[in-house]
């Protein structure tokens, strides 16, 4: 079942629980991901970066779009980190159903003159729109661009932000980064400032950088308001790690033998997050 932004991320406002957004970028990430969605009940955002879709081609979507009208559980195709206007006019020439874009490294003042024209073009065709307010941390050079230093969202901020956008769900920073974090950074959310940030904005919001994070904080920040979290790393890790102990046997060379193994080990990482996330057996809601 095809659905836009706001309607996947309603229920799970109104719910207290989270909707996973799990980017893939490739055919048997993808069927894996919506495979133990369906299996467990749960909402789900096929999440694709700009990068992601370059390496897929546009070509890609249509599929993507098929498989998931025939889902029973609803599912949203989300365009993630889109850096400028001209990137979420592509990404709903696409077919997306959700665009984030995302110009949190620039001012107050051109985040939300930007996301407020994205806003007017996207809801005119039913597409929901997320943007980002404050900035997201980066682990090393080779994960999702992020920030050095983290700059947290302030609640009152956010509330302005919100009222002079009309934007249907915000990416909040309150401690997480993008990628894996290595020994010397530790992963510590700011709970409190979360709360503040509901209390002041009270649409879904959304945790990016979900990867790599303690269980039990991430389980927290749900019950504190966030719909929507973020997860690429971990599944990505545990697809290639499978794939590299499957590629010790050097007499494989079907991706039919290989990908099985490693779809098996990414989807046992999903469903720990969907459960984590509350969101098992939430698409009876819908």
């Amino acid at each position: 079942m095809l659905v836009n932004g706001s309607q996947i991320l309603a229920p799970a406002n109104e719910n207290n629980f989270a909707v996973p957004a799990f980017n893939i970028s490739d055919w048997a990430m993808f069927t894996g991901i919506i495979d133990i969605s369906e299996e467990l009940g749960a909402p789900l955002i096929v999440a694709i970066h700009p990068n992601e879709l370059g390496h897929t081609t546009r070509a890609f979507l249509p599929s993507v779009i098929e498989r998931v009208k025939a889902s029973p559980v609803p599912v949203a195709i989300h365009w993630d980190h889109g850096a400028s206007f001209e990137q979420a006019l592509v990404a709903i020439q696409c077919g997306f159903t959700s665009v984030m874009i995302d110009k949190s490294m620039e001012s107050f003042a051109d985040n939300v003159a930007i996301t407020k024209k994205v806003v007017e073009v996207a809801h005119a065709v039913g597409v929901s729109v997320e943007a980002e307010l404050g900035t997201i941390g980066k682990t090393d050079s080779y994960a999702e661009s992020g920030a050095d230093t983290i700059i947290y969202t302030e609640p009152a901020d956010a509330a302005e932000f919100v009222a002079q956008t009309g934007v249907d769900s915000l990416a909040v920073a309150i401690g997480t980064r993008h990628g894996i974090y290595p020994p010397e950074l530790k992963p510590e959310l700011r709970l409190d400032l979360l709360e503040a940030i509901k209390a002041a904005a009270p649409l879904p919001l959304v945790l990016h950088g979900g990867s790599n994070n303690p269980d039990e904080e991430i389980g927290q920040s749900v019950k504190l308001g966030i719909n929507k979290i973020n997860i690429s790393s971990d599944i990505k890790v545990a697809y290639h790690q499978r794939m590299r102990e499957v590629l010790a046997d050097p007499g494989l060379r079907e991706p039919m033998d290989i990908q099985p193994q490693c779809v098996a080990a990414m989807k046992e990482t999903a469903a720990q997050k969907i459960r984590l996330f509350e969101a098992d057996g939430k698409a009876d809601l819908y």
